[in-house]
């Protein structure tokens, strides 16, 4: 069997991506040989104790660090700062802090500022989850077949990069590197806007009358059910990501509503060429994700 990829691995939240992590490593995979999991709150900290998925619990990040060659915040990005100053002294000369987060040019602001010298900062994000989050909700196939996008800051270390795309590699994802700005545009329209119209959809239909409420939820379309999927997304994490990916989502929500507009118009005056190319061309990326296998 291969060598792990780190001989002691820290998990910064145990999460749906935390403890999907910590169970890859038992499946059989070696990432880790040792993981310490570490959790804000005492009772998530007892559930991961009495799941078994993690070598060590610890309530303090500075305590969980110490010593890992490996470091993984899967904490939302808004909390990324106060961890970042908090296990910054604590890190080990040569270790690699890397990150789950959804937004990247934020993660480096926060964090940058606060690694040492001689420690390599690679963040991350792999495209994948669920609407479920805590320790319970991880699951050791959440990665395979899915993107795994690196952002190296300038200067990054090469063989940091490597390391941590073998990381991700033995996880069951595919590995690519990316400009950090260059994945907030990406994902603001591929995960951000799509989760801010779901939860605004959701709303709306929770603003109704309790008459017509009460329908919509009985008589509830697939459409609507694929919306109600993706807003019971953790409210937290999404909230630090709008917060923190502002610029790239108000842009593509701005071009989104032109485009509604637009749409809309063509409703209005009954212009059926206009709404046939569009809804054309939306089963045309759908085919292209399930070519692609990300369907």
């Amino acid at each position: 069997m291969a060598e792990p990829v780190f001989r002691r691995l820290a998990l910064i939240g145990l999460g749906l991506i935390g403890s999907s992590i910590a169970r890859i490593n038992l499946d059989g995979r070696p990432l880790a040989g040792e993981v310490i999991a570490c959790a804000r709150t005492p009772k998530t900290l007892a559930r991961v104790v009495e799941l078994g998925i993690a070598d060590r619990v610890e309530a303090d990040p500075a305590r969980a660090v110490a010593g890992c060659d490996g470091v993984i915040l899967c904490a939302p990005v808004g909390s990324f700062a106060d961890l970042a100053a908090a296990i910054g002294p604590h890190l080990h000369p040569g270790a690699i802090l890397s990150d789950v987060g959804s937004t990247k040019q934020s993660v480096i602001r926060d964090v940058g500022p606060h690694v040492p010298a001689g420690v390599h900062f690679i963040p991350g994000h792999p495209l994948a989850g669920t609407e479920y989050s805590g320790p319970d909700a991880g699951f050791a196939a959440l990665f395979t077949g899915r993107w795994t996008l690196l952002t190296p800051p300038e200067g990054a270390d090469p063989a940091a990069v490597e390391r941590m795309a073998e990381f991700w590699r033995r996880c069951g994802a595919m590995v690519e590197t990316m400009e950090p700005g260059h994945h907030d545009r990406v994902l603001a329209i591929v995960s951000h806007l799509p989760h801010l119209i779901a939860f605004t959809i959701c709303g709306t239909a929770d603003d109704l009358a309790d008459e017509s409420r009460s329908q919509v939820l009985k008589f509830a379309a697939s459409g609507f059910r694929d919306f109600t999927r993706i807003a019971a997304s953790d409210p937290v994490m999404w909230r630090d990501v709008f917060l923190n990916n502002r610029e790239a989502l108000l842009e593509m929500l701005a071009r989104f509503m032109e485009d509604a507009q637009a749409m809309a118009r063509a409703v209005r005056w009954a212009d059926a060429a206009y709404i046939e190319d569009k809804v054309e061309r939306g089963r045309k990326i759908r085919r292209s994700l399930i070519e692609l296998k990300q369907a």
